[in-house]
């Protein structure tokens, strides 16, 4: 019994697992390069949309800050604090799915400050939700929340091309569009591509981070790269209260009405995601459906981290669903894994080296490694979807969703001049927004039908002919 015992508490494969140091490290490893590029690159977006309404000092730092947030909020999840955190091995990272809303706040007067206010309304929403996440859960099938995510993706694609010819205003980057810009892009893609269909094991899971480094190896080869920002750059630092609201008008945090709409929108909407990565790493990992107070908690914890996150400049978090098919594909759900993981991604945010050399990455290249990304988000949100049944009904409202909202962001602005301010943010800003409320709503509206039911009427029509 105590040699069971033994093997037990050292175990990858147990939540309470306490395996050695160097069996450990590897998984945590594999986990860390699974999500740095995607953590740092919300943050890298962020910073470009900003452009010269920030300093270099304070895009550097919002890359730090996505590091700090990933740790705290992943700690949160593994450790729980009282009904805070799901206890299971998740990682949590800044959320690409966010980018269109964070973009469209960005661009306002509001900028930094209103991004990072709505993210506190949006995190306490979380919370809330987490809460009642067992009674509303039934309100976003699949069908709903696959609708959504399909749009992220669709969303996402013009912020990667744009980047792939360069990046910033065309009017001022005189290499927009240049055939450097488009040759290292797809460059980057290509070995993301071969890496990601032919290689195996911890090169397959970094893909994005091995096409990265060669198109960078070539880029500064090639002379694109400023390395000013790299070598004004301090070694360490401490996390800093409010320090990118501070860099830009000295103020607070403010709160504009649109951009908090939309923010807790889309924070209700990545609940109901969280609730499928949560599931999908407790089915796959344990073999089990993830308990009401593990899915609660989970989603609490995202909330809470996001509160946390905007006071330090963190944008908002999500688990990180490359991490949970780790889980899956290697079994090891060891807590301790994944606090190592953790304290590394917390050590990283110290270095402001790293956040610079991050910023560094011209453009062209972060939207080659992208494109892919985005494209797997995409047909991440098509099998939710068809998950469901594709009837008349169903099929009506995700094309009537996708459509609507895809369609808003498509067409010149001056047909919606006619519109207030606070409805153009909120509904012809991100086509997710108005993608999630149309299908929502006519979820609830629409009569239930199934396939079988549709066929019978059908039948019965004929019949009355």
């Amino acid at each position: 019994m105590k040699d069971t015992n033994a093997v037990k508490s050292t175990s990858l494969f147990e939540l309470d697992g306490n395996p050695s140091l160097g069996r450990a490290l590897p998984i945590s490893l594999q986990h860390l390069l699974a999500m740095v590029v995607g953590n740092t690159l919300p943050a890298i977006v962020v910073a470009n949309t900003l452009g010269d309404r920030i300093s270099p000092q304070t895009g550097v730092y919002l890359i730090q800050a996505a590091m700090f947030i990933a740790a705290i909020t992943t700690f949160l999840q593994v450790f729980t604090l009282g009904p805070i955190g799901a206890r299971l091995p998740v990682i949590m990272g800044v959320s690409f799915a966010y980018i269109p809303v964070i973009q469209s706040i960005a661009a306002t007067d509001a900028g930094l400050p209103g991004i990072l206010g709505a993210q506190i309304v949006g995190g306490a929403v979380a919370i809330v939700v987490g809460l009642v996440i067992g009674k509303i859960r039934r309100f976003f099938p699949p069908m709903v929340a696959g609708t959504v995510v399909i749009t992220i993706g669709l969303g996402l694609y013009s912020v990667a091309l744009n980047y792939m010819a360069g990046g910033g205003n065309p009017e001022i980057n005189p290499n927009y569009g240049s055939f450097a810009n488009w040759g290292i892009a797809f460059l980057t893609l290509a070995i993301v591509l071969i890496c990601n269909m032919y290689a195996k094991g911890i090169i397959k899971l970094a893909a994005i981070l091995i096409g990265i480094i060669v198109g960078y190896i070539v880029a500064v080869a090639l002379g694109m790269v400023n390395f000013e920002g790299v070598a004004n750059a301090a070694w360490f630092t401490l996390p800093k209260f409010m320090p990118a609201v501070a860099a830009i008008d000295g103020g607070g945090l403010v709160f504009p009405g649109s951009a908090v709409a939309t923010m807790v929108i889309m924070y209700i909407v990545n609940s109901v995601q969280a609730v499928g990565d949560l599931s999908s790493t407790t089915i796959g990992g344990l073999d089990r459906e993830p308990t009401d107070k593990e899915l609660s908690g989970g989603i609490m914890a995202n909330g809470v981290g996001s509160i946390i996150g905007s006071l330090i400049g963190g944008l908002p978090t999500a688990t990180y669903s490359q991490n949970v098919g780790i889980v899956a594909m290697t079994k090891v759900v060891s807590l301790k894994v994944f606090k190592i993981t953790a304290l590394i991604i917390l050590i990283a945010g110290f270095i402001p080296k790293f956040g610079a050399i991050m910023l560094s990455i011209p453009q062209a290249i972060i939207g080659g490694a992208t494109v892919s990304v985005f494209a797997q988000i995409t047909m991440s949100g098509m099998r939710l979807i068809t998950s469901d049944e594709m009837s008349v009904r169903n099929t009506t409202i995700v094309g009537l969703g996708i459509a609507l909202g895809m369609g808003v962001t498509s067409i010149n602005e001056a047909a919606f001049a006619s519109f207030p301010d606070w409805f153009n943010m909120v509904f012809t800003s991100s086509p997710v927004i108005l993608a999630t409320i149309v299908v929502f709503f006519l979820n609830l509206i629409l009569p239930k039908k199934s396939i079988a039911e549709e066929q019978a009427e059908r039948e019965a029509m004929e019949q009355g002919e």
